[in-house]
């Protein structure tokens, strides 16, 4: 976008107010093992998630996710998913990082029903987002708890995959 043509409601803020801007933290892999369904009123449907494991690789950290994690499933009354999810994340040198995260995902309702049935999807066809939150007290990794961070996900039949990205 040029300055010279930039006249909408955005052109008079600052350059770093109009652009959200990234770099990339990590990759994770989820591997969940069970879900239990809770049930709920209609619209409010609950299901229970149990993390049994995974991995992250990035740049500046990497190791696997500790068994023990929970996702708490909401599925709403629109056909979306509510996400609100705690995982701990030990690094390749032993830090412990507790990770949590809100999300949503939605999408087509053939398209949701073939990822509720374990297929893979291309994520591009949907609609899979998160808002992780980073605390430790690791020095090597302190810097995690003042970031916030967004993840794109994809649901395959193991568990959800997720490109994890801090935001600048």
């Amino acid at each position: 976008m040029s300055e010279q043509q930039d006249t909408g409601p955005l052109g008079d803020l600052p350059v770093p107010l109009r652009t959200l801007n990234g770099r990339p933290l990590f990759i994770m892999n989820v591997t969940v093992s069970d879900i239990h369904a809770a049930g709920g009123p209609p619209g409010a449907e609950r299901r229970i998630a149990h993390v049994s494991g995974g991995a992250f690789v990035g740049e500046r950290l990497s190791g696997t996710i500790l068994p023990g994690g929970v996702d708490w499933l909401t599925a709403s009354g629109d056909g979306a998913t509510l996400l609100d999810a705690r995982l701990a994340l030990r690094t390749d040198d032993g830090a412990v990082i507790g990770m949590g995260f809100s999300g949503i995902r939605h999408g087509p309702a053939h398209v949701i029903a073939r990822v509720n049935a374990g297929e893979e999807v291309d994520p591009a066809d949907y609609y899979f987002r998160t808002l992780p939150r980073f605390t430790t007290s690791a020095p090597r990794y302190e810097w995690l708890n003042r970031i916030l961070a967004v993840g794109i996900g994809q649901r395959l039949a193991s568990g959800p995959v997720y490109s994890v990205f801090e935001i600048l």
